[in-house]
């Protein structure tokens, strides 16, 4: 496992580690003789007195040579990390794969071109091979699943399948300070992009990561990792964050009430999910404010702008603010191609100069905070590729800026008590990140 990414809290004995960095490792049908040792340890007598005399033996043992039983069918084990310049080829060449017949079969076999497409740097493959290099079983991590790619001999010839992984949850620790950005400062302390979203999520009702972000921000996690075999997988949620925006500081903890249904709560119990998030991009800056007067790019004439653009490459994905139902999707005069979403209350929200929708977005639709609906684009009056999104209170648009959201309902009082028990562990666990060395970015 990648040693940057890991926050565990724990420490390897040294014999252990010596062991591990030998990659190399020989079994058979039979067995295999001991490695040899040298053993220290002390001997003290009994005594009432505050002082022991200690004595000290040392024995020397003859190491053996390591034999094989069964040395007519040796299996060899080899891991290996993706290398970013990696082909199918020269993996196989390091994990000792000589056997073209198998290449050949990755290659080829529709199950197994997933390889080619996922050599993502980092991951660890594991191969078992033959004394000649033949291939008898190999394990390649799927992305995006909780399962690995086993290809194996048999006497038919190769064959290839999904293998669901039995994954184990591990807690990590981690700090950060903002330099220039929140994925440099994530990166700068080997967070993985998953868990850097899901903290711009969680506080994106409070904090406009657009906007607000400040050199010398900080923040502090605990989240979760999921692990196979000791290599990490996927991420896992975020249990609990602090961060420190402007000198003011927000919290969060995930609370998963009898019901089953899970949300984040600041420490007193309040619900951070906002009925409405700033901002319908993850990560974007502002090309253009709301405004009553303005020459448009376009038209090269001055008018009111009744919105926020924000620009992003063609392609981005747009998401829905709230819940709520698409009231309209389709082209409309200078908006081009327009999404219009109607949630609870008087609100709307309007998404313009799309280069295309989301799959089941059409009128009528349900959608939830977050879903992606649409892609940024440069459809209708747009000069470049950019979201133009309104936010609407009885069909007038308002300022999504300055507005003051709606938010969520609390915990109810008869909660309190278990969510206190539940956070203290976590607020633990926080004070500790915070110890760690913030990191940054130059």
């Amino acid at each position: 496992m990648d040693k940057q990414k890991s926050g565990i809290l724990a420490h390897s004995h040294p014999a252990i580690e010596r062991l591990l960095r030998h990659r190399w490792l020989v079994a058979g049908t039979g067995s295999i003789a001991l490695l040899g040792m040298m053993t220290a340890f002390a001997l003290a007598p009994a005594s009432d007195e505050g002082h022991v005399q200690l004595q000290t033996v040392l024995e020397q043992l003859t190491t053996p040579t390591t034999v094989l039983i069964d040395d007519e069918n040796p299996i060899f084990l080899r891991e290996e990390r993706i290398q970013r310049s990696d082909t199918v080829s020269s993996l196989a060449a390091r994990l000792g794969i000589t056997d073209q017949s198998a290449l050949e079969f990755i290659r080829q076999d529709k199950e197994t071109r997933a390889i080619s497409r996922q050599l993502r740097p980092g991951k660890v493959v594991t191969a078992k091979t033959g004394i000649r290099g033949n291939l008898i079983a190999l394990y390649f991590p799927l992305n995006g699943k909780d399962a690995t790619l086993l290809v194996e001999s048999r006497s038919s010839g190769f064959r290839a399948s999904e293998q669901v992984l039995s994954l184990e949850a591990r807690i990590v620790v981690k700090s950060g300070e903002i330099r220039s950005s929140l994925f440099g400062a994530t990166d700068a302390a080997g967070i993985p992009d998953a868990i850097a979203t899901q903290l711009a999520e969680i506080f994106g009702g409070d904090i406009d990561f657009h906007r607000d972000l400040r050199k010398g921000d900080r923040f502090s996690l605990v989240y979760e990792t999921l692990t196979h075999r000791g290599q990490a997988v996927r991420s896992g949620r975020i249990l609990s964050a602090e961060f420190v925006n402007n000198q003011k500081m927000f919290s969060a903890y995930w609370f998963q009430a009898e019901d089953g249904k899970g949300a984040y709560y600041t420490a007193d119990g309040k619900n951070l999910r906002k009925a409405f998030l700033r901002a319908p991009l993850e990560f974007s800056r502002v090309t253009s404010g709301f405004t009553s007067s303005r020459l448009h790019p376009v038209l090269q004439i001055w008018r009111a702008h009744k919105g926020v653009d924000y620009g992003a490459p063609s392609g981005t994905r747009v998401r829905s603010v709230a819940d709520g139902t698409v009231e309209s999707v389709g082209w409309q005069s200078g908006y081009g191609k327009l999404v219009v979403i109607r949630h609870q209350g008087a609100y709307s929200t309007a998404y313009g100069h799309l280069s295309g929708f989301a799959p089941g977005i059409r009128k009528g639709s349900r959608v939830s905070q977050g879903d992606t609906i649409a892609y940024v684009g440069q459809t209708g009056l747009a000069s470049g590729p950019h979201l133009h999104y309104e936010f609407r209170v009885n069909g007038q648009q308002i300022n999504p800026l300055a507005v003051t959201l709606p938010t969520s309902i609390p915990l109810e009082a008869s909660q309190i008590s278990r969510f206190k028990d539940t956070i203290m562990p976590l607020q633990t666990q926080l004070e500790l990140a915070k110890q760690i060395k913030l990191a940054t970015i130059e």
